[in-house]
């Protein structure tokens, strides 16, 4: 069995939710949503090492939360970088060769304990694994400046919302995240693939949503009230 590591992006500022701290330290239930993540991951495999890569000036303030609120997880805290490239980038800094690292976004605390035990196992078993879902809406191609047609279509069938955790031997996501930055880095599987490193893609969960914006975390609450 590989070590397990996980790393947590939880280095935005949160500006699109408009609140008056950043999205990852509002609460759910009377808990951040930042230590909801973590304990997911933590009550799937009770073993497995959690780095934390924070903006730096609210890495006392977290360390301050973990303490009032008893949360006695052992974790590395890394300062954030200027993109979450970078910021992954300081994460992998603290990680050891020959285990398998999950990369997941600390506003994501929905995701159930099954879906990380399946993703760490096939990621096992094949070098990487990182989630998607299918696109449901019926997809159109506008020119965002006008909000009209371009011309070009689109093919829903073919369509996938990539999620995280995305789990990448330590070796494969070391080296990948060795590249220059590209402002195309968007999540850790395109940094991977422009390294030349083929990516296993597996179904992820519709509840696995990413708390950015007000309707986002008002939804997060009604689902946490029915699990």
């Amino acid at each position: 069995m590989m070590k397990k590591i996980l790393i947590v992006t939880a280095g935005g500022t949160g500006t699109r939710m408009g609140a008056d701290r950043p999205k990852q330290f509002l609460e759910i239930d009377g808990k951040a949503i930042l230590q909801l993540t973590i304990e997911k991951f933590v009550a799937a495999v009770p073993d497995i090492s959690v780095i934390v890569v924070l903006p730096s000036d609210h890495i006392d303030a977290w360390k301050q939360y973990c303490y009032s609120h008893h949360f006695a997880c052992r974790q590395t805290l890394v300062a954030g970088g200027f993109t979450r490239y970078h910021s992954v980038k300081n994460g992998l800094s603290k990680v050891p060769d020959g285990a398998l690292v999950a990369v997941h976004d600390g506003v994501r605390p929905l995701l159930s304990e099954a879906l990380i035990r399946r993703l760490f196992e096939e990621a096992e078993a094949n070098g990487s694994a990182v989630p998607v879902m299918p696109c449901v809406e019926t997809m159109k191609v506008l020119d965002p400046a006008t909000m009209k047609p371009t011309g070009e279509s689109s093919d829903r069938s073919r369509l996938f919302g990539v999620q995280t955790p995305q789990i990448f031997d330590s070796q494969t996501i070391k080296a990948a995240y060795g590249q220059p930055y590209n402002v195309s880095f968007t999540d850790d599987s395109s940094v991977v693939e422009a390294a030349g490193r083929g990516v296993f893609y597996t179904l992820g969960e519709r509840n696995n949503i990413k708390i950015t914006t007000p309707e986002d975390l008002a939804l997060a609450r009604a689902l946490t009230a029915t699990l």
